[in-house]
């Protein structure tokens, strides 16, 4: 049964007390007595959506549902989904803002629609929860008439109470996708909210909005224009605080049993009362919403960090604490917080509980790495503030704002936070400039210099006598213990998020770098902290040394660890190594027995394999050697494995490097009928597995020893698939097929070099034309004749034609040509022996002339040539030429 809705104000009746667990329960159950499938809140982190920092919303667990992705477990459901939203967060501390919420909801994927959504909308409201039918208020998109038609004619709310908003249109998410409308339901708080407007829901704080249905009929196209869907869908939102807050009679959400107990529990540590001062009360309401946040995050594996979700706890966290400090709460307490919250909700969420031990930790950890600074963090903003504010235009410097970040643990939003607070701004560009510099010169193994000794010695004693046990030959992930920590500057305890950091496990799967095989990246976890391993060292026997960042939370020597390789690189790597091994043996097949491994480099994008030999390798060599390597891909044989004695395995034929130090007991790696070798690093099951092996150069690098660069796998097929795309393109280009393409490009160079004959001669002719007139023009000096000037020449050759042909004409004489070739002066300089005699010198002259145009140059005593980078300027040093040929003369006559 429906209940009508009076027409006389309700606002003197109140709905009856409900706690927050109980309007949980009876939504759910409410919606399940409807054959809707109670499905599970997803977790706070997308999943598979790295597009999406947080989840915000019941439906983004349905949208593959509602997009046709996926399968849905039932066609109606029903959840209590937990949401945290970043954009508020500087708002926490006001009445209504928060970032951590339930949110109640009830879907249709293809199933019932709008009358059967909001007759039980408005039944569960009204019925259910006892909800006078007075004080709500539904509004309707303009443009839906059967929602409107709905409330009217059959829930029977007077027209008049219905509002019309413009703005109940959800989606679509970009310029395309699912959308349709929506209806609101507002709840009339009461004369006491009204903000004075005169405005009715959704224009006055009076009415709250606490449900809202959503109805997804259209699909829209990038250009505006909308269908309908093949299917209808129903997807609804009401927030458990905004209706314990209708339910409970409070002021605010924060006034409810969702956020009381923690209230409380911070009052009684501050020694304050709730409700009697407004600064305390902000205070608390921070401390409030982020403790609960915080906890969930954390129970959904999020930890404290410098970036995404990472850095959205750690904000919060930190915001906490400092709120927390301006209440005077000195001692630790975001723990006793969390404590709380997991009381409240371990029942409904049972991760919290099974977490209790993880979230207690990051908690207690965070709140002390940040507190001990607080204090000093804020003395020294108040420092600036006071003494770089008003010098710089209220603007704090951004290197300034990054050192506060860096030094004291201050993440940019809570400065901002203290600037606003005495109207200042902050330079973010220049903090990003800070943060982009600092983050380069900390990644991986940036941060640490290379292993000395003292430093190997450091991981050795860190060992205690142990040796890391390699379990990467079979494993990509395995457990372990972090038995050190080291830091550029030494050994610590425990290194945070940001930090550079080095590991060492007492089992693991990372690859340390050697035998020219590179090392292992991935992660290391454990409870507490995220570890990025960006670089894996070997540098002593049974060492391995994970180098990379503290991505999340914190790491402790000691703990437990999940350790994991990123498995897609480990095996291009695996790839490589297996064909260096392929490439040793075909290069002892075609260039002889006496050809030996020199040194190598096995990446996940290509290998480097050095060889002795004192011979040029030939094109029909080199084809033949790629022949073989991949013949023996073709031929997938297995890659077996075996340990031996060192002798062993050498008289069994295995191949040892020259150089190399081996113990007693070594590894073989054997392509059965094809190679063996003595190696330590990893490799393929099966030959077959290399794919396609590709040579791309082959050249010198010292005396008699060469060297191969190849890829293979990925890499050489895009390799392959580049050049066919050019030989393709070229020859389209040529009008001509592929396997003429050579023929092609041989007629063309032959015409080409025609072409430059005929040039050359052409470019002769014209320099020759002008020769006599240019002869002309040169002057008298002694017994001597002078020339110089500037002539037109596009290329240094054609300038040295025209010096040649004027010193034919003019055998007695000092010749001084310059031209602007390629927007540069150039300058050449010819000068008869009779001249060089009486010491002037080619050299002598340019090198003069060249300081005038800002360049320099030389040569021989009858020919020089200069450059320079002044053009404007080069008619000055021509002129210059005159008084320096007449100052020689004078001082040898």
């Amino acid at each position: 049964m429906v209940t009508t809705m009076p027409r006389d104000d309700a606002t003197d009746q109140t709905p009856p007390f409900m706690g927050a667990a109980d309007l949980r329960r009876r939504f759910v159950a409410f919606f399940e007595a409807r054959e809707h499938r109670h499905v599970p809140s997803s977790s706070l982190v997308p999943h598979n959506d790295p597009t999406v920092l947080l989840t915000t919303a019941g439906m983004q667990q349905m949208t593959p549902y509602f997009l046709g992705l996926e399968t849905p477990p039932a066609k109606r459901m029903v959840s209590v989904q937990k949401c945290f939203r970043t954009v508020d967060i500087d708002e926490v501390g006001d009445e209504s803002h928060n970032t951590f919420f339930f949110m109640l909801g009830n879907f249709s994927v293809g199933d019932y629609f709008k009358r059967e959504s909001l007759r039980w909308s408005w039944e569960f409201f009204t019925e259910e929860l006892g909800i006078p039918a007075g004080r709500l208020y539904p509004t309707v998109h303009p443009d839906d008439e059967f929602a409107f038609g709905v409330w009217r004619d059959e829930i029977g709310v007077p027209e008049e109470r219905i509002g019309k908003l413009s703005d109940n249109w959800w989606g679509p998410v970009g310029p395309a996708g699912p959308n349709g409308p929506d209806s609101e339901i507002y709840y009339d708080l009461g004369p006491e909210f009204d903000d004075g407007s005169g405005l009715g829901p959704g224009d006055n704080d009076r009415y709250l909005e606490v449900w809202n249905n959503v109805f997804m009929e259209f699909i829209q196209a990038p250009d505006g224009s909308r269908t309908p869907l093949p299917n209808q869908h129903v997807d609804t939102g009401m927030g458990l605080e905004r209706l314990a807050m209708v339910m409970q009679g409070a002021k605010s959400v924060y006034d409810t049993d969702l956020y009381q107990p923690i209230i409380q529990r911070a009052a009684s540590l501050s020694g304050r009362e709730y409700g009697l001062d407004p600064a305390t009360d902000s205070a608390l309401r921070i401390i409030a919403d982020h403790a609960r946040g915080g906890t969930f995050l954390i129970s959904d594996g999020v930890l404290p960090g410098n970036e995404g979700r990472a850095y959205v706890l750690r904000r919060i966290l930190r915001r906490a604490v400092r709120a927390g400090r301006t209440i005077g709460i000195q001692r630790p307490f975001l723990a006793d917080m969390a404590s709380i919250v997991i009381d409240q909700f371990g029942a409904e969420y049972p991760n919290l509980r099974e977490r209790q031990q993880q979230i207690t930790r990051v908690m207690a950890h965070e709140e002390e790495s940040f507190g001990w600074t607080l204090s000093a963090g804020i003395n020294r903003f108040q420092t600036l503030a006071g003494s770089l504010g008003a010098a710089c235009g209220n603007v704090l410097p951004g290197e300034e704002v990054f050192r506060l970040y860096d030094t004291y643990g201050f993440p940019y939003d809570l400065t901002a936070e203290l600037a606003r607070e005495q109207d200042l701004t902050i330079d973010r560009d220049g903090f990003e400039r800070a943060m982009t510099a600092q983050r380069e010169a900390s990644r991986g193994g940036a941060a640490f210099k290379d292993v000395s000794r003292d430093r190997t010695e450091s991981y050795v004693r860190a060992l205690a006598g142990r040796t890391v046990e390699f379990a990467g030959y079979d494993e990509a992930s395995t457990d372990s213990t972090v038995l050190a920590l080291v830091g550029p500057d030494g050994p610590v305890e425990t290194a945070d998020a940001g930090q550079a950091i080095e590991l060492i496990l007492d089992r693991t799967p990372f690859y340390g770098e050697s035998g020219g095989q590179v090392g292992d990246h991935g992660t290391v976890r454990t409870e507490t902290g995220l570890i990025r391993i960006e670089d894996t060292i070997r540098p002593a026997p049974g060492v391995v040394v994970h180098r990379g960042l503290v991505e999340e939370g914190f790491v402790r020597a000691g703990e437990p660890a999940r350790a994991e390789i990123d498995a897609g690189r480990r095996h291009a790597i695996r790839r490589n190594h297996t064909a260096t091994h392929l490439l040793h043996r075909s290069l002892r097949m075609v260039l002889g027995p006496e050809t030996h491994q020199a040194g190598s480099l096995v990446a996940p994008d290509r290998l480097r394999f050095d060889f002795t030999s004192l011979d040029a390798v030939s094109a029909e060599q080199l084809g033949r050697i790629g022949e073989i390597v991949n013949a023996e891909v073709l031929l997938d044989r297995p890659v077996t494995t075996a340990t031996k004695p060192y002798a062993e395995a050498v008289e069994g034929g295995a191949t040892a490097l020259f150089g190399e130090k081996y113990g007693e007991v070594v590894r073989v790696v054997t392509v059965p009928g094809f190679s063996m070798e003595l190696c330590g690093g990893t490799h393929v099951a099966r030959t077959g597995e290399v794919g396609p092996f590709l040579i791309l150069s082959e050249g010198s690098v010292a005396s008699g020893v060469r060297r191969i660069e190849a890829v293979t796998g990925t890499a050489a097929v895009e390799r392959m698939l580049g050049q066919q795309r050019v030989i393709e393109r070229t020859a389209r280009d040529l009008r001509t097929t592929w396997d003429a393409l050579p023929a092609a490009i041989e007629t063309l160079q032959d015409r080409v070099r025609t072409l430059d004959r005929q040039v050359d001669r052409l470019r002769r002719q014209a320099a020759g034309a002008g020769v006599g007139e240019l002869a002309a023009r040169a002057e008298s000096l002694d017994q001597f004749r002078i020339l110089a000037t500037r002539v037109e020449a596009d290329t240094k050759d054609t300038l040295r034609q025209i010096g040649d042909q004027l010193r034919d004409r003019l055998p007695d004489s000092l010749i001084l040509l310059g031209a602007v070739i390629d927007d540069r002066p150039n300058l050449l300089a010819l000068v008869a022996p009779s001249l060089v005699e009486r010491g002037v010198r080619a050299g002598d002259i340019v090198r003069e002339a060249a300081t005038v145009v800002d360049g320099r140059g030389g040569g021989r005593p009858d020919r020089a040539e200069a450059g320079g980078r002044d053009p404007a300027r080069l008619d000055d040093a021509l002129r210059g030429a005159r008084p320096m040929v007449e100052r020689i003369l004078a001082s040898t006559s």
